[in-house]
Parts: structure tokens; C-alpha cells; sequence
């Protein structure tokens, strides 16, 4: 790279120290550091979630497949977390902060233990936070590759850059740095992606590319299925994403807390959702269109960073490189403030006694301390990724298939219609989907969609299914439960100074 992409992408890096290091000064008690404090509003909350959604894999694995196979992806990977996020404005998000702001929970995890039983928290708790490891080890690992090749750096090293540069401030300045960043990620990341745009725009004769590139295109390339990611695979991946991105992935829940009111978390969510099925749509049309400027290349999850190599002048490398970088260190810090809320709020109180009666400095102390440890553990991972499965691997055949098991109790915990469903149900859903998908996988070498598709479907059906066969209503669940189902919040409106106040 030349010197203006290195000047380039260090002054993302610095920029991004510099707003963790002015957060830390919003940051005094554990509720600021992992929910801050309830004052996020409507707007960050919802940049901050859809940012927070995705990383460089869209960038390598992703772009790898609308290589080799077109517009599929598109619907797969990206419309499916829109309708979900949609979905969750509607059903979860007023339900998330309703958590924080009556019962003041400051953990996803933290209500579990009265809505059913500590060893469910637990169960949930531990292999969230194992899968989150081998989840966030794949992002490193994806923007590593793209530091590859852009730059020839080693993936060892890549993986430390980026990890150490993300772990300074989302450390120092807790889930207020993450949203803060998060904005200035996706200020950086759309002028990238518009550049980027723009010249493959030029190397295919001018806008009127935008519809005259798909008859070029091998017309497999325009399926929004194929044989491999199915009709099934887009169904159940509507379902998935639906649980993993209104709260199964814990940090997506945070943005939802962190909302003043339930009003502000809705529009939070349809913020997120319209971005969703919107934005990729800006940053994947040069991956559609690769097979057609880069033909024939051997490894096609290189071609977003092969096309930025050979069509951009100096400085704009650097650029389109921070654009990167933004939502791989997005994403990783949110989920590094999340796993660092369940550790310190659900797993440690468990483990040692005097962790239940923390004073503020010191659960601060925890909180940062707990994110260190984790950041650097899936560091540590990362560089294994590859023996792993890989990149699409590990996000595709791990990651959403075994988020469904996880997902169930947790949200499905919270609305009324499964109300008689207890720890009995959540404890053995929990584990017949992670026993069902170790069958599918291991067992029979089954299909992408029966592999995805099986653990979500049995956790689901034994959920539900005990729960009307072995109710387990208890007077505590109903309290719960009740409580986040009501809004004793009269509907915002606004003043004469365009600021949200009480009706």
C-alpha cells in the first residue's frame, strides 16, 4: 500500500482511541458502561445495532459467494436480518428496555435467573460466551485476510492490530465508546463504500451499469436461490435471525437497554431494520459485478480486496481499508462489552461470592478487566481459524446453527404466549438443539439447510411442546413477564424544540 493508505488508516485507528478515551468521561457506574445509563438516543442506538451486525466477513466469506454464485447472498445474508430486526422492533425491543428500566437489568442474561432458574442462566451464559469466542475469532481472522492482501501484513499480526486497537477503547470507554464509534464507523464506512461504488460504476460504463450489468452476469447469478442456500435456508435463516439479532447476539439486546424509553428502542430497531435490507445492497453491488471486472480468480474471497487493490488511487485504499476495519471493530467491541456484562453480572456472582457485593469502581474494575481476557482469548483463536472451518465456516455451520438453542429461552422467555414454559423446558430445548445439531453435523454430514434448519426447529419444538405438556407457571415468571409486557410510559411526543417529551 502507499504511504497515504497507511496515513490513511492510522488516523482511523487514532480517531477511534481518541472517542473511547473522551467516553471514558461518561462512564462512572456499571449501568453507564455496559447500557449507558439509559440515554442512548433513538438514532445511535439503531446506527449502533445495524453496525454492530456485521463485520469484514461480509467483505471476504460473503463477498466470496456473490462471486461465485450472485444476488443469493444478499437475501441469505442480509434481507433475512432486516425482516428479522423488523420483526423485533414490534415483538423484543420494547421488551429490552423495559428489563433495564424496571428491573434494572444491565446483562442480557440477567433476568434469567429469576424468569427461570440460576443453572438455566448459567447453561446459557457459559456456552454463549464459548460460541461468541470461536464467533468473534472468525472476524479477526476475516479482516486479517483483507490486511493480507492489501498489504501483505501476516495474519498473526493482523489480528493483533486490529484486536489491540478495538480492545483500548471499548475497555476505556464501555458501550458508550462502542456507540460513539460505531457512528463514526459508519460515517467512514458509507463515503468508502460510495467511492468504491463509484468506480465500479466507471469501469462499467457510467451509472446505467446499476441494470445493465445483470444481463452480463451468468443467470444462475441472479437467483435468490440456489442449490446449496436453498428456499429452506432463506426461511430458516428469516427465523434465526430473527432470535440472533434482537438479542440473541447479547450486544444487539444492549443497543435496545440503552434506549431512554420503549419508544426510542422501536425506532432504534426500524432504524436498524430499513439499513439492513437497504445499505448492503450499496456495498454488494461491486461484489455482484467482480466476476465480470476480476474474471477467473483462484480464491473469491479475495475479490472485494483485489478490485479495491487494482481499481483505487493511493489514500482511497486506506480508505475503503478503514471502511473494513469499521464494521469488523464494530461488531467485536459490542459483543467484547456484552460477553463482559454477562461475565461480571451472571458468571462471576455465581463463581465467587464476593463478586455479589461489588462496589461501583470495583464492578467497573471487573467489567474491564473480564473485557481484556475475552478480547484477547478470541484473539488467540483467531489465528487457529482456518483448521476451524474457516471464515464461512464457523459463522454459517456454527455460529447460526448453534444460535437457535441459545436464542429460544432467552427471548422467547419474555412474551406472554410461553408463559408455562420453565426451567425444565429452556434447560432440555438448550440442550437437544446443541445434541441435534451435533447429529446433523457430525453424525449424518447433512445438508447446509438441515444442518442450519434442525437445531433452532427441535429447540423450538421442545420449548413450546413441554410447555403445554409440563407447564411450569410460577407467580415470579407472571411478575416478569408482565412487567415487560406493560408500558406504563405514555407515547412520546414532540415539543416546540423538536425534543422528545412525555404526552
Amino acid at each position: 500500500m502507499h504511504l497515504l493508505d497507511w496515513i490513511m488508516v492510522s488516523a482511523y485507528f487514532v480517531l477511534m482511541v481518541v472517542i473511547g478515551l473522551w467516553s471514558h468521561s461518561r462512564v462512572n457506574t456499571v449501568s453507564d458502561f455496559f447500557t449507558a445509563g439509559g440515554k442512548m438516543p433513538w438514532w445511535l442506538a439503531g446506527i449502533s445495532h445495524h453496525m454492530s451486525g456485521y463485520s469484514a466477513v461480509l467483505f471476504v466469506a460473503y463477498a466470496g459467494v456473490a462471486y461465485t454464485d450472485g444476488i443469493t447472498v444478499y437475501f441469505w445474508g442480509m434481507a433475512s436480518i432486516g425482516i428479522g430486526v423488523g420483526i423485533g422492533s414490534w415483538l423484543f425491543a420494547s421488551r429490552w428496555n423495559r428489563l433495564r428500566s424496571k428491573l434494572g437489568v444491565a446483562s442480557p442474561l440477567e433476568y434469567l435467573a429469576k424468569r427461570f432458574n440460576v443453572p438455566t442462566q448459567q447453561a446459557l451464559a457459559w456456552s454463549g460466551s464459548l460460541l461468541k469466542i470461536f464467533d468473534i475469532a472468525a472476524k479477526w481472522f476475516a479482516v486479517a485476510t483483507i490486511l493480507n492482501v492489501f498489504a501483505g501484513v501476516p495474519y498473526t499480526w493482523g489480528i493483533i492490530i486490529t484486536g489491540s486497537i478495538t480492545l483500548i477503547y471499548c475497555t476505556v470507554g464501555g458501550l458508550w465508546a462502542d456507540a460513539l464509534t460505531d457512528f463514526g464507523q459508519f460515517v467512514i464506512q458509507a463515503i468508502a463504500a460510495i467511492v468504491m461504488l463509484w468506480v465500479v460504476l466507471d469501469k462499467l460504463g457510467g451509472v446505467s451499469g446499476l441494470w445493465t450489468v445483470w444481463g452480463d452476469l451468468p443467470p444462475a447469478h441472479l437467483n435468490p436461490t440456489t442449490s446449496k442456500f436453498t428456499t429452506v435456508v432463506l426461511l430458516v435463516y428469516v427465523l434465526v435471525k430473527t432470535l440472533e439479532y434482537n438479542g440473541g447476539m447479547w450486544n444487539l439486546a444492549q443497543r435496545y437497554m440503552a434506549a431512554p424509553n420503549t419508544y426510542e428502542a422501536r425506532r432504534g430497531a426500524r432504524l436498524s431494520s430499513i439499513l439492513y435490507l437497504v445499505w448492503p445492497l450499496v456495498m454488494m453491488f461491486p461484489m455482484f459485478a467482480a466476476p465480470l471486472l476480476i474474471p477467473n480468480i483462484s480464491n473469491p474471497n479475495n475479490a472485494y480486496a483485489i478490485m479495491t487493490t487494482t481499481f483505487l488511487p493511493p489514500g482511497l485504499v486506506g480508505l475503503v481499508l478503514a471502511g473494513i476495519f469499521s464494521h469488523t471493530m464494530a461488531m467485536v467491541s459490542s459483543d467484547a462489552n456484552a460477553i463482559s456484562a454477562v461475565i461480571t453480572r451472571d458468571m462471576m456472582p455465581v463463581l465467587w461470592k464476593k463478586a455479589r457485593n461489588f462496589t461501583e469502581s470495583q464492578g467497573l474494575l471487573a467489567a474491564r478487566i473480564s473485557t481484556v481476557i475475552f478480547v484477547v482469548l478470541t484473539m488467540a483463536v483467531a489465528t487457529q481459524a482456518e483448521k476451524l472451518g474457516g471464515v464461512l465456516g464457523i459463522v454459517v455451520l456454527w455460529v447460526a446453527a448453534l444460535m437457535g438453542p441459545i436464542s429460544v429461552p432467552l427471548l422467547l422467555g419474555m412474551l406472554p404466549a410461553f408463559r408455562r414454559s420453565g426451567s425444565r423446558a429452556a434447560l432440555i430445548s438448550w440442550a437437544g438443539g446443541l445434541i441435534a445439531y451435533a447429529i446433523a453435523y457430525y453424525g449424518y454430514n447433512a445438508t447446509l439447510a438441515v444442518t442450519v434448519s434442525t437445531p433452532i426447529l427441535v429447540s423450538l419444538a421442545l420449548f413450546i411442546g413441554l410447555g403445554y405438556l409440563m407447564p411450569e407457571r410460577k407467580a415470579t415468571t407472571d411478575e416478569i413477564i408482565d412487567n415487560i409486557d406493560r408500558d406504563d410510559e405514555v407515547t412520546p411526543r414532540k415539543s416546540q424544540d423538536g425534543t422528545t417529551v412525555p404526552a
